[in-house]
């Protein structure tokens, strides 16, 4: 197989409301206001555009999963909030990987995002049956708070505001809306929220779980730590292989041959200028040219005198923060970083600040403003990139927004192409990439590889789900995946798994065997230290003692020790008194561990933490009255669900055909 990146966002539009993207809440903003706007403006970025691009079945649109009332929930919606969850997910369940989910949790996930979000199409509805107004002004300021559209001073930024708009494809009329819509939703629901209370007797409850501190002492017994010196018989490895036939199996190979369309793969064709690329060089001149910035801590006083003294105590950094209190109620004390030399309001004063050596202090200087005494504590240079070395950037990033402007025209005439003759009728000139071979239903090769599929992680998972889905010789049909990736698959071979003999297993078999000795000698290790610690009270009591015994630094469910394993640290919190233990296959290796203490606080003395506990359970409950209410509100509304387009979604997340309709 070839492979062949690809990668895009297509069109299709996203929902407003309170369930946004977490990720989105890290990387783009920090405030509670921002963070909102920012995730609904981000879930509009990738959903805004297509109607006409996928043919209608039925009385509504393929691209449509569910109405509520007269607002659409459309697949890229749904598909884009699945992306972002199935992550979080694995991340939580200890995979390293979201294909690792088994199907089963997969369509359980898919159901609750669509739950999700009919629940927050209710909501709007509901806000706007009741005549909820948002004033201008009101979204004004919402949309001046995100820090995605702030400047380095600050404040709102018209030219970095146009900019994202621009390259994200979106409207200002369309962001307004989006904004006008949420500020509605909230006005709606915030009153419901503030009805949540807490009973003082379950927040201390709850409280006394989690604050709860506890030591452990542990040892860990790892397989491969094991010596085995024996090698297995012939007879011994033919019976091994007889009790553990799973273990030997050769998987499903199936011959695909894959189309895909993006982005990307049309931008491969699209032939740039040199005098596009220089104007772009020059329009983005202050991302490839950056003066240099000065980090600066700086006082000013009024006379002379005063700021001698001042300098004469700022004899380091660590000096400041007196500097600040001795600098008194008439001075200005103050951090500037990442200060360009047009920034300072006094050009002598500019000059000597970026002619001055880093940690030390300077002045007196006189300015307008009074006596300055000031210290430089970084420097970043100035830096120019040559156009040569962005030259491919550049031209990447002018061929991607071209292509993305002719995308829905070309996965049209791709479908017409697909449906008039196959795969072999797509014209060349349209962009799209053709690769074939052979895979498993992990997505591996023959030789045990990843196949070259193109496209992120989540496309070729996408693909391999299609391909294991599609019976052999099925029409192919171009269908939009993961990241507005289209691709088309058509089976044309398949080899079924199949046992493999002794003899075909060959080393496999051999290192199974010792593999499995090793894991038995270690569950005898281990068991003989947990029988000695039960008898004599604890790891720590065991005489002669054990090599290798771990003293644990307190641990508590809010704050559990990276360095202990996840399964011993979800036993611990069962035992109820010192001395007790635990003994339990973790990863490659057993561990033992006996709990040595308790430690309960006393909320007055841990009230931060208590202030946590209570704020969280006041969060759920909130968010449980919420979900109270969309629940009702399905009385009036009445969603209606395209079921269609439903199964299709899960047949790609669960990489079968599912039947399931939504509730």
């Amino acid at each position: 197989m070839v492979r062949t990146p690809c990668s895009i966002r297509l069109c299709l539009g996203a929902g407003a409301g309170f369930f946004m993207l977490s990720f989105l809440y890290r990387v783009f903003v920090d405030s509670w206001v921002g963070r909102i706007v920012a995730g609904l403006f981000f879930l509009a970025f990738i959903g805004f555009g297509v109607g006409d691009v996928l043919m209608n079945i039925g009385t509504e649109r393929a691209d449509v999963v569910a109405r509520v009332g007269d607002r659409p929930i459309l697949v890229q919606s749904y598909q884009n909030a699945l992306q972002s969850e199935m992550p979080q997910v694995a991340q939580s369940m200890h995979l390293s990987d979201p294909s690792q989910i088994p199907a089963a949790t997969r369509e359980q996930i898919a159901q609750q995002v669509l739950t999700r979000l009919v629940l927050q199409a209710e909501i709007a509805e509901a806000a706007d049956r009741h005549g909820l107004i948002v004033p201008d002004s009101v979204v004004r300021d919402e949309i001046f708070s995100i820090p995605a559209f702030r400047g380095r001073d600050g404040q709102f930024d018209r030219a970095l505001f146009n900019d994202r708009l621009r390259r994200t494809g979106m409207s200002e009329g369309r962001l307004v809306e989006l904004v006008r819509q949420e500020q509605a939703s909230r006005v709606l629901l915030q009153p419901i929220r503030d009805g949540a209370t807490v009973p003082a007797v379950m927040a201390r409850r709850l409280f006394d779980f989690e604050a709860q501190t506890r030591t452990i002492d542990l040892v860990r017994v790892p397989f491969d730590s094991q010596p085995v010196t024996a090698t297995p018989t012939a007879a011994q490895l033919a019976r091994y292989h007889a009790n553990h036939p799973w273990e030997f199996v050769a998987p499903e190979f199936r011959h695909a041959r894959i189309v895909v369309l993006s982005a990307d793969t049309i931008g491969r064709q699209i032939a740039i200028s040199d005098d596009d690329l220089h104007k772009a060089y020059d329009a983005q001149a202050q991302t490839f040219n950056a003066p240099e910035r000065r980090d600066v801590q700086i006082v000013t006083v009024p006379t002379e005198a005063r700021a001698t003294a001042l300098r004469a105590q700022w004899t380091d950094a660590s000096a400041w923060a007196q500097v600040q209190k001795d600098a008194g109620k008439d001075a200005a004390a103050v951090e500037l970083p990442g200060m360009k030399v047009t920034d300072v309001p006094s050009a002598d004063l500019g000059r000597q600040v970026f002619a001055a050596p880093a940690n030390a202090t300077q002045g007196p200087v006189k300015s307008e403003g009074g006596w300055v005494v000031f210290r430089v504590t970084g420097i970043t240079p100035a830096h120019a990139t040559p156009f040569d070395e962005v030259r491919q950037a550049l031209h990447d990033q002018i061929a991607h927004a071209r292509a993305q402007a002719v995308l829905a025209d070309r996965v049209q005439k791709v479908q017409d192409a697909i449906a008039g003759g196959g795969l072999d009728s797509i014209p060349a000139d349209l962009g799209a990439t053709a690769v074939s071979g052979d895979v498993d239903a992990s997505g591996l090769t023959h030789d045990g590889a990843p196949a070259p599929i193109p496209g992120s992680d989540a496309v070729r998972q996408a693909v391999v789900a299609r391909i294991f889905s599609q019976a052999k010789g099925a029409n192919p049909e171009l269908v939009q995946g993961p990241d507005g990736v289209w691709y088309a698959v058509s089976v044309d071979g398949v080899t079924p798994g199949h046992a493999l003999t002794l003899a075909e297993a060959g080393a496999r078999v051999n290192a199974a065997w010792l593999a499995d000795a090793r894991r038995h000698m270690a569950d005898q290790q281990a068991t003989t230290y947990y029988t000695q610690a039960q008898a004599q009270g604890g790891l720590g009591h065991v005489s002669p003692a054990i090599a290798g015994l771990e003293h644990s630094q307190p641990i508590s469910p809010m704050q559990p020790a990276p360095e202990i394993p996840r399964e011993v640290a979800a036993l611990i919190f069962r035992l109820t008194q010192p001395g007790q233990g635990v003994m339990t296959e973790a990863g490659d290796m057993y561990v033992v561990a006996t709990l040595t203490a308790i430690n309960h606080p006393d909320p007055a003395t841990q009230k931060t933490l208590y202030d946590r506990v209570r704020a969280g359970l006041t969060q759920s409950m909130g968010d449980d009255l919420e979900m109270g209410y969309g629940n009702a509100l399905e009385g009036v509304v009445k969603p209606k669900p395209n079921n269609a387009a439903i199964r299709a979604v899960m047949a790609d997340v669960t990489g079968s055909q599912n039947t399931g309709t939504a509730q």
